[in-house]
């Protein structure tokens, strides 16, 4: 494992509960905390989910049980005219503004406004035409990975490539499962798309987290892999970076105690803080991976080590036995190694206990 930057996204989501002005307080609040990106989330509420559509258990714990998903959802879109201000702030803060659509005129609505890439939640694994969508217009893709199967993603990806290869063949499964088959669609999914991994529960028991799953998928698809981190706290995203993770996704609030469906899976800004800070810690720590001394630690080699001495009084020309010589600090002299070699030898000189052999 060798160091490299990973890209930390602070997950504004819905945490804005459908204000600009807390939206524009959690770009800063990302901003001050360190995250390379800052992201939202771009929906129509009724183009998302239908009026029957319950909330996820962890909704109703969070949010007034009796209130639809449809209505929790109309609370808290971010209005189109929102998202200029939000660039705007994340402009001036240095930090990269980002969103997940959830619909097609949504999609459309971010390309639009010419982002450095695009976010898709994992919901949206499965929805190809959206995926297609996105690799016909050539975006840079990240892409979760919740409640798939290792299948299901491979699917995904194949959807993607036909797309971003622009296969004359029309879009469908056959198109789909060839142009994954095919090694140059295949390629330019290395040009276009990461994966996270993730489990999709909030908050997620650390019990179900599966990290071992992310170096599953790197292996499998040969692309850059990083973590969505659901868990309280965040040593798992640590776990993650050493891992190898390029990119982490974690939730920020700027209250977690708030009523909304993701601020109690959240991490507020002065813990979030800290997470980069351990994040960027962890990554200094992997190194190059060649096991060699560091110019920090060769002070103390002879401090540490031991070399040969005399363990009594040996005259000039005595031959030397087990019990005459012994390693002992410091580590300036002749290496303990050479112990057997030295057996059964005659002293060159005089020695004193502790004297160097």
């Amino acid at each position: 494992m060798t160091a490299s930057r990973t890209l930390i996204i602070a997950e504004a989501g819905v945490n804005h509960d459908g204000s600009l002005e807390k939206a524009l307080a959690l770009v800063d609040a990302a901003a001050e905390a360190g995250a390379d990106v800052v992201k939202f989330q771009t929906f129509n509420a009724k183009s998302l989910a239908a009026s029957a559509a319950k909330k996820a258990d962890y909704q109703q714990r969070t949010t007034d049980a009796a209130e639809s998903q449809l209505a929790m959802l109309t609370r808290l879109e971010l209005p189109h005219a929102a998202h200029q201000a939000l660039i705007a702030r994340a402009a001036a803060r240095n930090i990269e503004f980002l969103s997940t659509p959830f619909d097609h005129a949504s999609l459309a609505f971010l390309l639009s406004l010419k982002l450095p890439r695009i976010k898709l939640g994992s919901g949206d694994l499965t929805n190809a035409p959206l995926l297609h969508a996105v690799a016909r217009a050539g975006a840079t893709l990240i892409l979760s990975t919740g409640m798939a199967t290792l299948g299901e993603i491979e699917e995904a990806l194949g959807v993607l490539a036909h797309g971003y290869a622009r296969h004359s063949d029309p879009p469908g499964i056959a198109a789909f499962r060839a142009a994954w088959r095919d090694p140059a669609a295949r390629a330019t999914l290395g040009r276009h798309v990461s994966l996270l991994h993730c489990t999709t529960e909030y908050p997620c028991p650390t019990a179900d987290v599966n990290l071992a799953a992310m170096t599953t998928m790197r292996a499998a698809f040969q692309l850059p892999v990083g973590y969505s981190d659901h868990t309280d706290g965040f040593e798992i995203s640590l776990a993650a970076v050493a891992l190898g993770a390029s990119i982490i996704e974690k939730h920020l609030t700027l209250d977690r105690k708030a009523e909304g469906p993701d601020h109690a899976a959240s991490i507020e800004p002065e813990e979030f803080k800290r997470m980069v800070v351990a994040i960027r810690n962890v990554e200094s720590s992997l190194g190059d991976g060649v096991k060699a001394p560091k110019s920090s630690e060769i002070g103390n080699v002879p401090v540490a080590r031991k070399s040969l001495v005399a363990a009594r009084s040996l005259k000039p020309g005595e031959i030397i036995g087990p019990e005459d010589i012994i390693a002992k600090r410091p580590g300036s002299g002749r290496p303990p190694i050479d112990y057997w070699s030295l057996i059964g030898t005659a002293a060159s000189r005089a020695l004193e206990p502790d004297d160097p052999v």
